[in-house]
């Protein structure tokens, strides 16, 4: 699978998402930000964004999936944070 295609079918899964896809053929990161995720546990949030994969985990499509999830609000501060760093 392409990083690309990864982010389309988590924004699509999580309708006003943005997501970051990168990595390499089986291996990938992502960084999702969706108002869905407020009040939820790091565990419930990972959870949605692995909803929107389907069968490609299980199939082994994506063999690995490193997720960083934000709410808007959390990813305004992490932005904030990265730029004063």
């Amino acid at each position: 699978m392409e990083p690309n295609e990864i982010k389309n079918l988590i924004e699509t899964g999580l309708p006003s998402s943005e997501a970051m896809v990168s990595g390499d053929g089986s291996h990938f990161e992502a960084i999702v930000v969706s108002g869905a995720f407020e009040g939820l546990s790091m565990v419930k949030e990972q959870q949605l964004v692995y909803g929107t994969l389907g069968d490609r985990i299980t199939s082994g499509a994506i063999h690995a999936l490193s997720i960083k999830a934000y709410t808007p609000q959390e990813w305004e501060t992490q932005r904030k944070l990265t730029v004063s760093s």
